[in-house]
């Protein structure tokens, strides 16, 4: 599946205004995750992932907490997952993952950003069928024996990657429960240097000049969108 999921997913934390933007999309990820599968991390897989993954992005702890306390009180908005998608700067394909309490307000604020890029904005299913909905993890390990434990508690594998002493298991999302906690039982704790469900790319297209820098534009005015989560593409520079 290749490795191509480490630069086709932009991170946003590069100011403090903009880790301000980061903590409140973690802590409304983490208020519907709780609110669906339970506040529980330890019961809650997909939670205590998500978790961890925060406070290695160096979330203050009382954001979390508030998310918790919010979800374990069974009020407050009702957030839904909304994916929008499209052709970027240079013909490049771009998934727009969010969180949305108001669908028409997201895919205005969403359209205008690709309005302002000279993007086009797609209808369901245009380019989505072009990237796999995977999980991904990596962390250190023998090869051989994490393929054979996956294997031995039927987690369908997609691909297991090796490089430098880093095993990178990629596994269709439907399946992430059951690979983390399969792994986990293994192998006892496990520093997990990925451990995210992201949209890879099957393929990349090449975009070069002026279109490098509109689409870096282009993704940080979708960033900027509260209800936007994550911005994936399959751009080549």
């Amino acid at each position: 599946m290749g490795r191509a999921y480490q630069n086709r997913k932009d991170s946003m934390a590069k100011t403090a205004a903009a880790k301000t933007k980061v903590y409140s999309k973690y802590g409304r990820e983490i208020y519907v995750c709780a609110k669906s599968g339970g506040i529980d991390p330890s019961g809650n897989l997909t939670l205590r992932g998500l978790i961890e993954r925060a406070k290695k992005d160096q979330v203050p702890a009382h954001v979390i907490e508030k998310a918790l306390e919010k979800a374990k009180g069974g009020g407050g908005e009702d957030y839904s997952p909304a994916l929008y998608e499209g052709f970027g700067p240079g013909g490049c394909m771009v998934l727009v993952e969010c969180l949305t309490d108001n669908p028409n307000r997201t895919i205005g604020d969403v359209r205008t950003c690709f309005n302002k890029a000279k993007a086009k904005l797609g209808t369901q299913g245009t380019v989505s069928h072009m990237f796999d909905h995977a999980a991904i993890l990596v962390f250190e390990g023998d090869e051989e024996s994490v393929l054979e434990t996956l294997l031995e508690e039927d987690v369908d594998v997609s691909d297991v990657e090796s490089e430098e002493g880093k095993l990178t298991v990629f596994v269709p999302h439907t399946e992430y429960n059951k690979a983390r906690q399969a792994l986990l039982n293994a192998f006892g704790e496990i520093e997990f240097d990925v451990d995210e469900i992201q949209y890879v790319p099957k393929g990349s297209t090449p975009i070069s000049g002026e279109d490098v820098e509109t689409l870096e534009k282009f993704i940080d005015m979708l960033n900027d969108v509260d209800d936007v989560q994550n911005v994936y593409h399959d751009a080549e520079y």
